[in-house]
C-alpha cells in the first residue's frame, strides 16, 4: 500500500478535481439550452465529480496486482451487475476476472443547500444497493464467486449547515441517542458505522472538503474508522487475495 503522505496527495487531486469539476459545470450548465436546474442541482446533475476518486481506486487495485482487464470503471467500459430486487445496477468501479467478482465500489457526495434530504436519500440509496448486491450473491447471481469487497466512499460538503447540529422530531417515539443534538457529519459517520457493523458493506471512507478549500485539495478525515487509508487497505488485501486464489 502506499506510504499515508503520498496517498493524502492523491486524495488532494481528487478532492480538488471533484471541486474543480462541480464548480465549472454549475457555470456552464444551461448556456446552451437557455435554463438552469433548481439550486445546487446545477451541479449535481452534471455527473463526472467523482471521477479522481474512481480513478485513485482503479489505480490502487492495480497496485495491489490486479491486471487492468479485469478492472472495470464508470465512463470507460460496462460497469453493470445484476440486481436481486431490480434486473442490473451500475457501479462506480467494479474488479471481475475470470468469471469471478473480486470487489464493487460506490463514490457518492453530498453537498448543499438542502443537507437533510440528500443525507436521507444517500442513506436510502447505500441501504438498497447493499441489501440488492449481497441477496443477489446469496442467490448465485454471480456463478461461483468467493466473497467479493463492497465498498462505498462519501464526501461531505464540510459547510456551517452540514457542520451544526440539527433538530429531530420525537412525537411518537424516542429516536436513537447518538442521532440527537448532532450534525449532519456526524449523522453521516454514525449511519455508515452502523452499515459497517451490519455488513451492509466490507469497509467505507468519510471525506470531508468546503467550497473554498477545496478547489485547493484541501480535505479532513473526522474518524479513524472511516480513514480513505483504511478503506483503501482493506479494499486492496481482499481482493489481491482473492485474486491470487482464483489463479492458484
Amino acid at each position: 500500500m502506499p506510504q499515508t503522505k503520498k496517498l493524502d496527495n492523491r486524495i488532494r487531486d481528487a478532492v480538488k478535481l471533484f471541486w474543480q469539476t462541480r464548480t465549472r459545470q454549475d457555470r456552464t450548465q444551461g448556456s446552451h439550452s437557455g435554463h438552469r436546474d433548481q439550486g445546487n442541482r446545477t451541479a449535481a446533475t452534471g455527473g463526472k465529480q467523482l471521477d479522481g476518486f474512481v480513478e485513485l481506486i482503479c489505480q490502487l487495485l492495480r497496485e495491489s496486482g490486479i491486471p487492468d482487464p479485469a478492472i472495470f470503471w464508470r465512463g470507460r467500459n460496462d460497469i453493470t451487475l445484476p440486481g436481486f430486487f431490480r434486473p442490473t445496477k451500475q457501479w462506480d468501479v467494479i474488479a471481475v476476472a475470470q468469471g469471478n467478482l473480486l470487489a464493487s465500489i460506490e463514490c457518492k457526495a453530498l453537498c448543499g443547500p438542502s443537507f437533510g434530504n440528500n443525507y436521507n436519500n444517500r442513506v436510502e440509496e447505500a441501504l438498497g444497493s447493499a441489501i440488492d448486491i449481497w441477496t443477489a450473491f446469496r442467490e448465485g447471481a454471480f456463478a461461483n464467486s468467493h466473497r467479493p469487497f463492497v465498498g462505498y466512499v462519501l464526501l461531505l460538503e464540510d459547510a456551517e449547515e452540514s457542520t451544526r447540529p440539527v433538530t429531530v422530531s420525537e412525537k411518537h417515539f424516542p429516536i436513537s441517542r447518538e442521532f440527537v443534538d448532532c450534525s449532519y457529519a456526524q449523522r453521516c459517520e454514525e449511519s455508515l458505522r452502523r452499515m459497517l457493523r451490519e455488513r451492509c458493506y466490507d469497509s467505507a471512507a468519510f471525506i470531508l472538503s468546503d467550497r473554498k478549500g477545496g478547489l485547493e485539495g484541501n480535505f479532513w478525515q473526522s474518524a479513524g474508522d472511516l480513514k480513505f487509508e483504511r478503506f483503501s487497505s482493506l479494499m486492496c488485501n481482499h481482493v489481491a487475495g482473492a485474486y491470487r486464489t482464483i489463479l492458484e
